[in-house]
């Protein structure tokens, strides 16, 4: 009866299981032969061994790419996180019509990036975008947010935390609403002040939940694409300005060359593999399950 089960049960997980292998599994070790190939799209790829792994760690491109992208992931992951769970504490408060705020904060993520990105290019133009004029109003004088490259990478922070914060703020309300009221009482019955009980009660139980949105946050910085793509696009700082996976981008699609596209890609794969097994690593030292 029991081997009966099993086999009833691989014959329905077969199909899927064979596209997984097939698309996912067979595409991966099929990308890893071409980043060892010099290949462009066309013909048959020509195994060069290292030699794409070794321009890449010698091209000084490559080092401002990951260089940029670090810095947006360091610009964007304290703030988004700090404000997600900052309007997380306020949509979970007992207020009348709060449903109303949650989908409101909700509506820029479900929002496409194309859209988005093309409002905050406007909004951000140095002669008539609307930051700017707030700026002034206030006696400051707005920068030439995608013109300067000094500023790309904060406005692109600046866009990628307005259109992200909803979702990462239903996470954290997710986990809010988790956690038991009892702790709460108990706390006020000891004269524990509002902050004392964040600091002792909701950041320790919230931790479960601050280390998934860490993990997730910093796997999709590391992929930053159509945001900077597509504000920069037109602009002088279009080139001045690379991340990793517009690298890939252009390396594959406009320059031709997949394998050296696609040794980025893995590259970038194992630098991806290896902030979250560190992050699996250190959560222990500050995750607390209840």
């Amino acid at each position: 009866m029991y081997k009966s089960k099993k086999k009833i049960i691989f014959t329905f997980l077969f199909p899927s299981l064979l596209g997984l292998l097939v698309f996912k599994v067979g595409a991966m070790l099929y990308s890893l032969y071409i980043s060892f190939t010099d290949w462009n799209l066309f013909g048959t790829p020509k195994f060069v061994g290292l030699e794409n792994y070794i321009t890449i760690f010698q091209d000084e491109r490559f080092y401002e790419a990951l260089k940029n992208t670090v810095l947006f992931i360091i610009g964007y992951l304290p703030i988004v996180l700090v404000l997600s769970l900052g309007i997380a504490m306020l949509l979970n408060a007992k207020v009348k019509k709060v449903n109303v705020f949650r989908g409101l904060f909700f509506l820029p993520v479900i929002t496409s990036w194309v859209a988005v990105s093309m409002i905050w290019k406007g909004l951000l133009n140095p002669e008539f975008g609307v930051i700017n004029s707030i700026i002034e109003c206030f006696g400051g004088n707005g920068p030439a947010w995608l013109q300067n490259p000094s500023f790309v990478i904060p406005a692109v922070i600046m866009v990628s935390v307005w259109k992200d914060v909803g979702f990462l703020s239903i996470i954290f309300l997710g986990g809010l609403q988790g956690i038991s009221q009892e702790y709460y009482e108990a706390a006020q019955l000891d004269s524990a002040n509002k902050w004392q009980q964040f600091k002792r009660i909701t950041l320790p139980l919230l931790s479960p939940t601050t280390f998934y949105a860490l993990i997730i946050t910093i796997i999709n910085s590391f992929q930053v694409f159509d945001q900077i793509w597509i504000m920069t696009s037109g602009e002088p700082t279009a080139d001045l300005v690379p991340v990793m996976v517009t690298e890939i981008y252009k390396n594959s699609f406009q320059y031709q060359k997949m394998g050296y596209a696609t040794a980025l890609s893995w590259i970038l794969f194992v630098i991806i593999i290896g902030v979250t097994i560190f992050q699996n690593v250190m959560q222990k030292k500050w995750v607390h399950y209840e």
